[in-house]
């Protein structure tokens, strides 16, 4: 995970196009492949030609696919250690992901 954020409510198109802008597009390099799952939010023109103009690529994984979408298990382990925090509110909710944060690797 290299650009995390947390989204207090729906994902859309516009927050997504924003998100990518502000935060994922700082941190890619050409030649960096960015994978979405088929989210109609992740299909923002405004977000790919940000993406794109990177020198990075997008690609999108098969519908239906949470086999290959490893943010799955990231998901999982977060969620595992966010009921293990026990966060209750919004801010505790953010300090525990930012706790947890460091236990994910690239491996």
């Amino acid at each position: 995970m290299t650009a995390p954020v947390v989204l207090d409510g729906p994902m859309t198109g516009e927050w997504f196009a924003a998100y990518a802008q502000q935060v994922l597009v700082p941190t890619l390099r050409p030649g960096d492949i960015v994978i979405l799952d088929n989210l109609p939010a992740h299909k923002s023109m405004a977000a790919r030609e940000a993406i794109e103009a990177t020198g990075a690529r997008m690609l999108f994984l098969p519908p239906y696919s949470p086999d290959f979408n490893p943010i799955e298990n990231a998901f999982s382990k977060l969620k595992a250690i966010l009921r293990k925090a026990a966060a209750r509110t919004v801010p505790q909710i953010w300090d525990a992901i930012r706790d947890a944060l460091p236990r994910f690797t690239p491996e």
